[in-house]
């Protein structure tokens, strides 16, 4: 999913239909999730500027999230937003939208949890590379105008249940047909 990044507005959408390859397993997503992404990005007629991945960056116990791993294969400015703190120390941040606070590994800040709604839980920011983490987290403002998570998150999300599901109906159609 490629949105314009001043309207918010699809600018392109593709999808690829397949099984994970690998199962699975606690902190190695990027091994699940990379062979799709790429890809989907692979039929993507142009290269987005910027990549925004659900999931972590450097916030990860090896460092190495799925956002490190776009970043690198790819080249393209990319950072991840995820829904959960995961394993780090992280303060509640203030209530309003914008209020932030570092996610900690020791003294290490690995990420930050921003409140993209007054009053919502707040997601949490890491770098996957060639964006720094302040620039990571207004883009991440930027992306939720509305919505807690960002519009590239919440419509690639929405995209590909829509997808199941007419898969499932044809599957269904043909298997009854």
């Amino acid at each position: 999913m490629v949105l314009d990044a001043a309207s918010l507005d699809v600018v392109e959408e593709v999808t690829v239909v397949g099984g994970a390859a690998f199962p699975y397993v606690p902190g190695l997503l990027a091994f699940r999730e990379l062979p799709s992404v790429l890809a989907a990005l692979e039929k993507l007629r142009s290269t987005p500027d910027l990549l925004v991945c659900d999931g972590y960056g450097v916030a990860h116990p090896r460092r190495a999230g799925l956002a490190v791993h776009l970043g690198v294969l790819t080249g393209v400015p990319c950072f991840g937003v995820a829904k959960s703190p995961f394993l780090y120390d992280c303060q509640e941040s203030g209530p309003e939208r914008g209020d932030t606070r570092p996610l900690l590994d020791g003294d290490e800040v690995v990420g930050r949890a921003v409140r993209t709604r007054s009053g919502v839980k707040p997601v949490f920011v890491s770098v996957g590379g060639g964006i720094g983490l302040d620039n990571a987290c207004a883009h991440t403002l930027r992306l939720t105008p509305r919505y807690r998570l960002p519009e590239t998150t919440r419509r690639a999300d929405h995209l590909s249940r829509r997808v199941l599901r007419e898969a499932g109906a044809v599957r269904h159609n043909a298997a009854h047909g």
